[in-house]
């Protein structure tokens, strides 16, 4: 039976603890949602509503959790105790398991707006969970399970439920049977601690998320070096407070500006008072900051991250420092670079070309911070007059990048921006 989850999921919780409750091996397949895995046409062929859990037993397809559950139990259970086949234990079973889908859902309403986007907590979403608890409370009134007078998956499901509840310190204790049910459900139901395993995840990436509403970046709006940085706050999911600062008029020297970067560049990060700057420098820091912790974008392996790490060098040195030379003039004064300046930019493309040949991405199998920050650099080319069709794979990989890249849109907009700027306050014109 293959099993696409991913541990964090209530759903996916609630089939793993029913499935050590049978004794069920399932043959696991991670889906990662940030990665956009459940996207991706293979899955959809599976699913085409895109949802985890799923299970495929046998070619037999099926989602939604608590439909999973039910299945597990009257095709593999040794007994039926889990979903007694009495018609009025299962319509009590049921009614609980749908109610547990509206509980989840009123989670979701209000802690998910917080977690993502830093938006004010909901004072009438918080009402409908405290109203949810209620019923739930009385429910348990006089009962050790939620349905019946033993474990069924309606606990277990219920179970998953409520210790999401439990990992962002919602008080529990306010409801007396709820209370006393969950620590007695925690002892009792097989896989409690791989439940448990999958919240400490959870509670993690929701540490992180609540943290993030403070990152102030000092930029200029069209710069290649911000638009990575941008791409990568999308990539990773966080929000960035701009603040525009205007080298062309010597912002950048102002005292309060060079209180906080005393090398006086730009794009400058201030996260809750700890101050970075150079911008490679910052997008390695988002991801391991605030990405998940086996992020693709800089992963934990040395071999994978060196590898990241020499192709943001070469941005720097060669492919940014050729473009600069020889565009970044014309853009100020309508003039080119030298001659010279072309021929390392062509070799500086050469060179990208050649690190793409036989490869999707620029430093490894997946999307990571070098492809974000190489696309900035490149991306510069729709401001002016450059033809990539002389570095094949480049091009190749140009088109795909735009496509998978979190914040393109942003990116290309900014892009266009700058360049209308240009033209219109900058250039000089030429006689």
């Amino acid at each position: 039976m293959d099993f696409y989850y991913t541990p964090v999921g209530s759903g996916c919780r609630t089939i793993i603890m029913v499935a050590k409750a049978l004794g069920v091996e399932l043959n696991r397949k991670p889906i990662s949602l940030s990665q956009q895995d459940h996207l991706k046409p293979e899955f959809l062929k599976i699913n085409p509503q895109h949802t985890i859990p799923t299970l495929v037993d046998n070619g037999f397809t099926l989602w939604e959790s608590r439909a999973i559950a039910i299945y597990l139990v009257e095709k593999y259970g040794k007994d039926d105790s889990l979903y007694p086949k009495d018609p009025k234990q299962q319509a009590l079973i049921n009614q609980r398991l749908y109610f547990d889908l509206g509980l989840y859902d009123t989670f979701a309403k209000y802690y998910y707006p917080i977690f993502r986007s830093g938006e004010p907590a909901n004072a009438e979403n918080f009402k409908k969970i405290e109203s949810a608890f209620e019923f739930l409370n009385t429910f348990l009134e006089g009962q050790e399970y939620v349905a019946g007078d033993h474990l069924t998956v309606a606990d277990i499901a219920i179970l998953s439920s409520v210790s999401t509840f439990d990992i962002v310190d919602f008080n529990i204790s306010k409801y007396p049977n709820v209370a006393r049910w969950y620590a007695y459900a925690k002892k009792i139901t097989p896989g409690w601690d791989e439940n448990w395993d999958g919240l400490r995840q959870l509670k993690c990436i929701y540490g992180m998320a609540m943290a993030m509403p403070n990152l102030d970046l000092y930029n200029m709006s069209g710069s290649p070096s911000t638009r990575a940085i941008i791409m990568t706050a999308k990539a990773v999911g966080v929000e960035l407070n701009s603040i525009t600062v205007n080298t062309f008029v010597g912002e950048q020297l102002k005292p309060e500006f060079m209180k906080i970067n005393p090398q006086h560049t730009i794009p400058t990060l201030v996260d809750n008072g700890f101050a970075i700057w150079e911008s490679r420098a910052i997008v390695v820091y988002l991801v391991e900051q605030y990405g998940k912790p086996d992020s693709a974008l800089y992963p934990k392996d040395p071999q994978k991250r060196a590898l990241i790490n020499q192709r943001l060098y070469f941005d720097m040195g060669t492919l940014y420092d050729a473009f600069g030379k020889y565009f970044f003039p014309l853009l100020r004064t309508g003039k080119p670079g030298t001659q010279e300046n072309l021929d390392k930019l062509n070799t500086a493309f050469g060179l990208l070309n050649t690190f793409l040949e036989g490869r999707d991405y620029v430093a490894g199998s997946e999307l990571s911070v070098a492809d974000i920050v190489i696309l900035a650099t490149v991306s510069t080319i729709e401001m002016v007059d450059f033809d990539l069709k002389k570095f094949p794979n480049v091009e190749r990989w140009y088109k795909t990048a735009q496509k998978v890249t979190p914040g393109w849109d942003e990116n290309l907009l900014r892009i266009q921006e700058a360049k209308k700027f240009l033209a219109a306050n900058l250039i000089e014109k030429l006689p």
